[in-house]
């Protein structure tokens, strides 16, 4: 395929910059100490880019989306991954959107993924930025399933952490988008938040994932909140891994819905940071809720958040015999049904969940009482039957 190259705008600005073995270490105590400072309480950091290496990004986080078909929305850049369009520079990924002819496209940008370098279900996921400005500019911080397993989009759904559009400067907005609640529907879920100087300062957009509720924050202020209503995946599809995509796209069904103004390129989307944390918080204990009247090695489990203790309580009776003080634990049955516990415990705070179990009885020979409170209603007769099913007529 031959490129033609045309009319090109794309000479990003420079600035001045140290070098030096003493600059690179104060760089890197400094980059050290911003991610320390900078950590939610009770957290942990998973996964980090702090751009500190000038040239193209860290290979073994950052993958590229390439092309221009319009990637769904009628968009008019080419998406590539050369350098007139990303790198990383002075501590800043820098995405630039040029106006040139390429591959058969007008203008041309990048799109940048993690996609099986960077996949993620739950946590705080944030990213400090600077957006570009001008009427056609479309920047966007999301994310998108890795293994799309309830199907093409937008079954397995989208979350928007930051969308911007050039022709209405300043209005940030946070959105997900569902197989029930998407923008083809008009029924997608989001809010937005006045954010004036987008354009000129660097500002955190972030969300929070649990099993239950996705948190949309600019700042640190949440401005949204999206709620797990626990119908099924057309709702939420929000219980698989998701990876982030960082891009600009150029005009096309909300960003180019006054046009694009030619004049104001190049245009660039700068990060300083990106920063994925798990959260401590209650989860959810994993294992059977019926078991067989003394059945031995049954496993039950809970998320393992690294340096947390756990502290397992079973009903009398049930034996321990694996695992006591970890978040994995093995137990002997006896014969009756209870309620397991694990409190867990990080840096001061504690959190206990809870799973009833009940026993398995199979009825035996002869007739069942079925009772309605305190007071005998019938007999059922027990008839025998085929797998699970078994035949009961009910006498008076």
């Amino acid at each position: 395929m031959h490129y033609v190259f045309t009319n090109i705008i794309c000479m990003r600005k420079k600035s001045k910059f140290f070098t030096g073995t003493g600059i690179i270490l104060i760089l890197g105590v400094m980059m050290i100490q911003s991610v320390l400072y900078g950590q939610p309480d009770h957290a942990q950091l998973v996964w980090f880019d702090e751009f500190t290496a000038d040239g193209s990004p860290n290979a073994a986080k950052w993958g590229y989306d390439l092309g221009g078909d319009g990637w769904g929305n009628d968009e008019l850049q080419y998406y590539t991954d050369r350098t007139e369009n990303v790198m990383v520079e002075n501590g800043k990924l820098i995405i630039t959107a040029c106006k040139e002819s390429y591959g058969g496209m007008e203008y041309t940008s990048a799109r940048l993924v993690t996609k099986n370098k960077g996949d993620w279900l739950y946590g705080r996921i944030e990213v400090n930025a600077k957006l570009p400005e001008g009427t056609g500019t479309w920047p966007a911080i999301w994310m998108l399933p890795t293994d799309w397993e309830y199907g093409g989009w937008p079954a397995s759904g989208e979350i928007d952490i930051m969308e911007h559009v050039g022709f209405d400067m300043g209005n940030v907005h946070g959105t997900i988008h569902t197989e029930a609640y998407n923008h083809s529907l008009g029924t997608q879920k989001g809010d937005n938040i006045i954010i004036p100087d987008v354009h000129t300062a660097f500002h955190t957009y972030a969300i929070e994932w649990t099993e239950d509720t996705i948190h949309f924050f600019a700042d640190n202020e949440r401005y949204f909140t999206f709620v797990n209503n626990h119908s099924d995946y057309t709702t939420w599809p929000f219980d698989k891994r998701f990876h982030l995509l960082l891009n600009i796209a150029i005009g096309g069904s909300w960003g180019g819905q006054q046009g694009v103004d030619d004049e104001i390129f190049p245009q660039t989307l700068e990060i300083d940071y990106v920063r994925v944390y798990k959260l401590f918080r209650q989860y959810s204990i994993q294992g059977p809720s019926e078991v067989e009247p003394n059945q031995e090695n049954i496993s039950f489990s809970i998320y393992n958040f690294e340096g947390a203790d756990y502290t397992w309580t079973f009903p009398e009776g049930v034996s321990i015999t694996d695992g006591q003080g970890t978040a994995d634990v093995t137990v002997n049955w006896e014969e009756h049904g209870g309620t397991v516990s694990v409190v867990q415990t990080y840096e001061g705070v504690s959190y206990t969940s809870t799973l009833d179990v009940s026993i398995i009885v199979e009825p035996g020979d002869g007739p069942l009482i079925i009772n309605s409170f305190e007071n005998e209603i019938g007999t059922w007769i027990v008839e025998p039957g085929q797998d699970n099913i078994i035949e009961m007529e009910y006498e008076e």
